[in-house]
């Protein structure tokens, strides 16, 4: 079937009312689970193919998100879905007002290659646990991974209800043409523009989950080797290849060359080599070549070697940076973390406020003071006091980005309320209404409705 007609043929299915049915989401997202956990060797089969993932870290940034997300919503789709009564005003008695989760309809999932498991799925399930109808598009860039969703999938679900396409730009292009009801894209702010320049062709309403340099700060009030560990793992995790990764570090000068001397501890201590099961390698040879172009050989502090035929880029850390240079430019979206020293705490601030609006930021103090202003003076979509990525775990925390970052969220409820309208509803009662509101209006209806109102 061809993009026009599967859509439309998930719509005539929408209207027959069954995805609406709480049991019916649950049967397929029990289903989904299933097939998750009968398939989860094909699954890492795939992965491996596409960045050389070990299962180890497949299973905990990607298998185990899916999961969870499904289990979420098993337990919690009844109270979710149920309308929910809130207070009807003076104005409006003798009534009761509920609110009205309904699904919007046919929806258009669109994933991201750096997670393609976690960021293709996690937004499918909350469009089923909402109740609508999806085609999925995993990313090109990831092939293998592509591949096997669109194997589980489009084998074990009906495609009036969920479907997966293959392809690349060419196709997502001529999908994008097409009329939804809400379109959920995940990846770079420039194609962010464009899909919601399509969308707005057909006034859909879109979530766009983008990225942006997410900043770490790190005060001389920071526990550094805490500091140094944490950080570590969050930007060398997938290769620095993560949208919430620290993109690069903000240090007091007072402890940078303590701080910076456990970053080399810790990139030691992990062993990230190539070929090994704690390091992925670059997606492709374009990814590669635009972050080898990032390095500097004079400001490298640690590592700066890389293999072309594997892909493979060390773990760098880059010193004596300045806001100039070409790393602090783009968003680096690779294995390279810059450090920065500053003097003055509301001065760097000041600084990271000058930039765009970051998907995540982070910062490392035991200073409640500068907890305080970090949270008060910096706008991001997301973020931790004394941790980094670990916010994207938390069910009851929203994950999304503002301004260039992105727009709107999901996880948890956050996720259902994405894929779904609020429906307003008043019921009101036929008897003891006043004639308040109906002509012959008069000074006294005046009185009262300024009372009323």
């Amino acid at each position: 079937m061809n993009y026009q007609d599967t859509l439309h043929t998930q719509r005539e299915f929408f209207n027959t009312q069954k995805t609406k049915n709480v049991k019916f989401r649950k049967m397929y997202l029990e289903k989904l689970r299933d097939l998750i956990t009968q398939n989860e060797n094909l699954l890492y089969e795939a992965i491996d193919k596409d960045f050389g993932k070990s299962k180890f870290e497949t299973y905990v940034t990607e298998i185990s998100f899916v999961l969870k997300d499904i289990d979420y919503y098993l337990k919690n789709l009844n109270s979710l879905s149920k309308p929910k009564k809130v207070t009807t005003n003076l104005a409006n008695q003798i009534a009761t007002s509920k609110i009205h989760p309904e699904p919007l309809g046919c929806t258009l999932v669109i994933g991201a290659w750096n997670y393609p498991y976690q960021l293709s799925l996690s937004p499918l399930i909350a469009s089923i646990a909402a109740g609508n109808c999806c085609i999925l598009k995993p990313s090109e860039i990831a092939e293998h991974t592509m591949r096997a969703m669109a194997k589980i999938i489009n084998e074990n679900f009906p495609p009036e209800y969920i479907h997966v396409f293959e392809g690349g730009i060419d196709e997502t292009t001529e999908i994008l043409k097409l009329k939804f009801d809400k379109i959920f894209f995940t990846g770079s702010t420039k194609v962010g523009k464009i899909v919601y320049k399509a969308a707005a062709e057909h006034l859909t309403p879109v979530t766009l989950e983008l990225g942006g340099k997410s900043p770490v700060i790190v005060t001389k009030d920071a526990n550094i080797e805490v500091a140094a560990k944490r950080i570590i793992w969050g930007k060398f995790l997938n290769a620095g290849q993560t949208c919430v990764a620290p993109d690069y570090v903000l240090v007091e000068e007072s402890v940078k060359e303590q701080f910076l001397e456990m970053l080399r501890k810790y990139i030691t201590e992990f062993k990230y080599e190539s070929n090994s099961e704690q390091y992925t390698r670059i997606i492709n040879k374009k990814n590669f070549e635009r972050i080898t172009q990032l390095v500097n050989s004079h400001k490298v502090y640690f590592g700066g070697n890389f293999n072309e035929q594997n892909l493979h880029i060390e773990p760098t850390i880059l010193h004596n940076i300045n806001w100039e240079d070409d790393v602090m430019q783009e968003e680096i979206f690779g294995p390279l973390l810059p450090v920065i020293s500053f003097i003055n705490f509301h001065q760097v601030l000041n600084s990271v406020l000058e930039m765009e609006k970051p998907l995540s930021a982070y910062i490392f103090t035991n200073n409640d003071e500068e907890k305080n202003l970090f949270i008060q003076k910096l706008s991001f979509g997301g973020g931790c006091i004394n941790d980094v990525v670990m916010h994207l775990g938390n069910d009851n925390l929203p994950f999304g980005g503002v301004g260039n970052s992105g727009m709107g969220s999901y996880h948890g409820k956050f996720g259902f309320e994405t894929f779904s309208h609020q429906k307003a509803v008043l019921d009101r009662a036929t008897w003891g209404e006043p004639d308040l509101k109906y002509p012959p209006y008069s000074e006294n209806k005046i009185k009262w409705i300024k009372k009323l109102l």
